[in-house]
């Protein structure tokens, strides 16, 4: 049992590959750092509908969501619970339509997009190339 339990945001991220097998991944506005597509699930919403909505708002993609591949919690620096799932996704074409909240992005080989993200994404990613080599 925990001391302290988390009280978490619910952040829900895809890992898409395009028909080449290339990975997305976007950069952020705020500090240029670079993600995978999604955000914050809303109060009583659907999870796969979440995820596929903060998508299609990021990237302008529409997606066909597959299994959870990765999913950990964790504290940020202002020590915010936060709580993440990521999910392997695929989509049918490489146009993007980025959103305020992103300002470049990049299709990329898996393990270009393991070494470019951080830790947990990495994992996301590395996770979703075995579902998706299978």
């Amino acid at each position: 049992m925990t001391e302290r339990p988390l009280r978490a945001t619910v952040s829900l991220r895809g890992v898409l590959f395009a028909p080449d097998g290339d990975v997305l991944v976007v950069q952020r506005t705020s500090d240029e750092g670079w993600e995978l597509p999604g955000g914050r699930l809303g109060a009583q919403e659907d999870a796969n509908e979440g995820v596929k909505r903060e998508i299609v708002e990021e990237t302008g993609l529409d997606v066909n969501l597959g299994q959870p591949v990765h999913a950990l919690a964790w504290r940020n620096d202002d020590d915010n619970g936060r709580f993440g799932v990521y999910y392997y996704a695929t989509v049918t074409e490489r146009t993007v339509s980025l959103s305020h909240e992103h300002v470049g992005y990049e299709w990329l080989s898996p393990r270009k997009a393991e070494r470019r993200l951080s830790g947990p994404q990495g994992d996301a990613v590395s996770n979703a190339r075995e579902v998706h080599d299978e």
